[in-house]
């Protein structure tokens, strides 16, 4: 009788066990499931951290092309605006010192001025210029167009007024390449200073001026004052040479070649205006020989 019951007893606790365990694994393959369904779900994000990785590797690249482009921009902005303002900086320079010069300019026009209005008049009558019965070898000859005879000799320069300086800011005007400033400057010096040593250099000079300008006819006739009026000066070599260059500017190539020959027959085979008249006329020989 004990060990029906006890069987009994067994059995049901066996029926009673099935139900909890197949609960049981249910539970287990649902576990499971979500499980994998978590995988999957990291695995897409991982694709799409990925993705999102390249995306912003795109973007930071071309943010960096474009900063790098910004750059460049501001650079060359910078550069710009630099040389902007060195060049202001030069033109304010050049303007101090234009006034600086236009100031000194106007204290010796100045003081020319009272010095011409001081000077005593001429105690006898010149002779008119072109009058035959002065004796004159030029006498009845007008004096050429653009050109002015030097003064007679004064007692003396005008005071206040340095001819050095006068010279020197007219050989800035000519070096600096305002030809009409330098003419009127060498001009002026001539006409106050006619008998210093530097009277034949800005006679010159006057012509180189205009040669500059391509006013050839001018600078022939300013050349062939210095021929005239300084016959004896260093620069006479020079108005030759330079007299031949302003012929071949108004295409009287015969004239040149009368002032290279006369260059070449007065003057030592040293000096340079000989050397340069000689290499003046082979060039004019041959573009004679290559003449059609």
């Amino acid at each position: 009788m004990k060990r029906s019951v006890l069987a009994i007893a067994l059995a049901v606790t066996c029926v009673a066990a099935m139900p909890a365990e197949a609960g049981a694994n249910k539970e287990h393959q649902q576990l499971m499931a979500e499980i994998r369904m978590l995988q999957e779900q990291q695995q897409q994000l991982q694709q799409m951290l990925g993705g999102l990785a390249d995306t912003l590797k795109t973007v930071t690249a071309k943010l960096n092309d474009e900063a790098g482009v910004t750059r460049k921009a501001f650079a060359d902005q910078n550069l710009l605006i630099n040389s902007v303002g060195d060049t202001m900086r030069i033109l304010r320079e050049k303007a101090d010192d234009t006034n600086v010069r236009l100031s000194s300019m106007t204290q010796e026009m100045e003081a020319l001025r009272q010095a011409v209005a001081s000077m005593p008049p001429p105690a006898t009558a010149m002779v008119p210029a072109g009058d035959p019965a002065s004796g004159d070898p030029g006498a009845g000859t007008p004096p050429a167009t653009g050109t002015t005879n030097p003064p007679a000799a004064t007692s003396g320069p005008p005071p206040n007024v340095s001819p050095a300086r006068m010279y020197d800011n007219a050989f800035a005007d000519y070096t600096g390449g305002h030809y009409d400033l330098a003419v009127l400057g060498f001009e002026t010096y001539i006409k106050m200073f006619p008998r210093t040593d530097r009277a034949d250099d800005a006679q010159l000079n006057i012509g180189n001026s205009l040669f500059a300008e391509g006013k050839y006819a001018e600078a022939v006739t300013s050349f062939q004052k210095v021929i005239s009026d300084y016959p004896q000066s260093d620069s006479v070599p020079a108005a030759y040479y330079k007299l031949g260059l302003s012929y071949e500017g108004l295409r009287r190539v015969d004239l040149a070649r009368k002032a290279y020959d006369t260059v070449i027959a007065k003057y030592p085979p040293t000096t340079t205006e000989v050397t340069l008249a000689r290499q003046a006329l082979e060039r004019l020989n041959r573009a004679k020989l290559e003449q059609p």
